[in-house]
């Protein structure tokens, strides 16, 4: 391709509106177009990238044995009736309806979909396992959607979904998905982590995701430094013990101070860790006490994974009206209020609390004893270094990450719903097994650059970048240097995808349009091809510079193509 000819346009400066560095580059470089908010046109430099991409999630799918199929972007209601989600989903779907007042849905996922193709055909354990997969455009109303293609409202992924007899049967094809993952990541060039995490909304008993290591990650992994334990800073726990204070009988003590934790331990003089900070909220309409260690903080995403639907801080009038008290002085002591505690407190005795009277607390708190309406849930927010649950060494940290990849043990959650049976080898008629695995395209290219960009240059690997080479002639005005540029251009493009900077602008120019190309190999054809016979080759990543006869190009170029390649074998 000659750049002279190919729909190529570059910003001079970075938008001022886009904050992560792969927002910036995608639109600066001219690989993406807003045509909304959270919606983009893929333009040619990025839509080759993208097809490198889905050609490497092909492979690896086929290589399991998945087998590819296109399902519909748009669904009827009543399919997500039968599953509570066409409720369930609420502002965060696209409805709307056809001529004849009919309902349907533009697909933010397709289990359902799925499920019903499932339940239409498969009939007989000899059916199975299957695992079916599609590359398909989904739409989701993000309330702020930002970040490029990280959050946005219309996008593809690719999802796959498992059928088996038995839980059994389903780990080996969720086993076989996560080893997919982890070649289709290996081979894009991402640096990534595993970790456990919240099903949410998709529901079932385990899933995990793969995180992309990066300063800019909306989400927080846990990582334990010792031994490797892992997980999304919503479902990460942490070894805390609170148990081992002298119990007794309740005391109530006077505490003629401010009511929060920090002057209440400093007037007592008794450390945090002491302390029960009770919480009130209104959840679905009725209060409720959330409990924590007076030393921490809640995780408000994992509240909100424990409490669903929509809750609250209880205000001012509220606490009183519930406590008969202010707030700083509250417990659920003697109250006919549901509490959650989180699991750090599950036995814990001689703590203190509000006594649910203005400047008094309570003493000597035994949580089993004293707190009858309670559920213990993991609550609290992670703090750096903080004690593993799993090895139990004081070797947490917190690491920012993006999504790039969620798989699903969903189990019979929608099978059931929509009555997807087989007849086993008993002729017992039992609920097909499912699992469902997601891997976002668009987001997956922008962490790929988020973690192979400079401040104004796009690294990519070998495996996605747009193009493989690219020839930059420094003067297309002088016949001997255009001429070999043209000799090396014709011999490189029957083989590998070439580009040539054809175009009468100054160097400087190219170079830099050259960086934000990104192709891994680069040709430079000037003075010295005219004085000594040779060219330059930049190559990679890491720039590394040579010099070689241009009667070499070929050959050499062939070689680093290769080398290049094998970085990013999975290994």
């Amino acid at each position: 391709m000659k750049l002279s000819q190919m729909f190529f346009e570059t910003r001079k400066e970075m938008p001022k509106d886009a904050e992560m560095i792969s927002h910036k580059l995608l639109l600066k470089g001219g690989y993406i177009s807003l045509s909304s908010a959270g919606v983009y046109t893929y333009l040619p430099l990025f839509l080759r990238a993208f097809k490198k991409a889905e050609a490497i999630i092909i492979e690896e799918m086929n290589r399991i044995g998945a087998q590819q199929l296109l399902m519909p972007a748009l669904t009827p209601r009543e399919i997500w009736e039968e599953s509570g989600r066409w409720k369930d989903f609420g502002n965060e779907m696209f409805r709307l309806q056809d001529r004849k007042k009919r309902d349907y849905a533009l697909c933010p996922t397709h289990e359902e979909i799925i499920t019903d193709i499932a339940r239409k055909n498969i009939q007989s354990y000899k059916q199975m396992p299957q695992i079916w997969y599609q590359i398909q455009t989904k739409f989701r109303d993000e309330p702020r959607p930002r970040s490029g293609l990280l959050r946005v409202r219309y996008f593809e992924m690719k999802d796959s979904y498992s059928f088996d007899v038995n839980t059994e049967a389903l780990d080996i094809s969720y086993n076989k998905h996560r080893n997919a993952y982890e070649r289709i990541f290996s081979r894009c060039g991402l640096d990534y982590t595993i970790v456990s995490a919240s099903s949410g909304l998709m529901g079932g008993s385990k899933s995990e995701e793969f995180m992309a290591i990066s300063d800019s990650g909306e989400d927080n992994t846990v990582i334990c430094t010792s031994c490797g334990y892992s997980a999304n800073s919503e479902v990460a726990e942490t070894a805390l013990d609170y148990r081992s204070f002298p119990g007794g009988e309740l005391i109530e003590i006077h505490t003629p101070v401010k009511g929060d934790i920090e002057s209440v331990s400093k007037y007592l003089r008794t450390e945090k860790n002491h302390f029960i900070k009770s919480i009130l909220l209104i959840h679905s309409g009725n209060p409720i006490f959330i409990l924590i260690p007076g030393d921490r903080e809640i995780d408000e995403k994992k509240l909100e994974l424990i409490l669903k639907d929509k809750y609250r801080y209880a205000d001012d009038e509220e606490i009183v009206k519930f406590t008969k008290t202010e707030k700083g002085y509250i417990s659920p002591l003697n109250l006919n209020i549901k509490s959650i505690a989180d699991i750090s407190l599950k036995g814990a005795k001689g703590m203190i609390s509000g006594a649910n009277k203005r400047e008094y607390h309570i003493k000597n708190i035994d949580i089993k004893r004293d707190i009858k309406d309670i559920t213990f849930e993991n609550i609290i927010l992670i703090n750096e270094n903080d004690k593993c649950v799993k090895c139990g060494h004081n070797s947490l940290n917190i690491r920012k990450c993006i999504e790039i990849g969620h798989i699903f043990q969903l189990g019979t959650k929608y099978s059931k719903a929509l009555n997807a049976t087989f007849v086993d080898r008993e002729g017992n008629e039992n609920t097909i097994v499912m699992g469902s695995y997601g891997i976002g395209l668009g987001r997956m290219i922008s962490t790929v650059i988020e973690q192979h960009a400079g401040e104004n240059d796009i690294k990519w690997p070998i495996t996605l970048a747009p193009y493989t080479i690219t020839i930059l002639p420094m003067n297309i005005s002088d016949n001997i240097i255009m001429n070999e540029a043209e000799r090396i251009y014709d011999l490189l493009a029957m083989q590998y995808d070439t580009l040539i900077d054809d175009r009468d602008i100054r160097a400087g120019n190219k170079f830099k349009d050259a960086d934000l190309i990104g192709a891994p190999v680069r040709i430079i054809i000037g003075r010295t091809f005219k004085e000594k016979n040779e060219v330059e080759i930049i190559v990679g990543n890491n720039g590394d510079k040579m010099v070689i006869p241009a009667d070499n190009v070929f050959e050499k170029v062939k070689q680093i193509i290769n080398n290049e390649y094998k970085k990013y074998e999975y290994k």
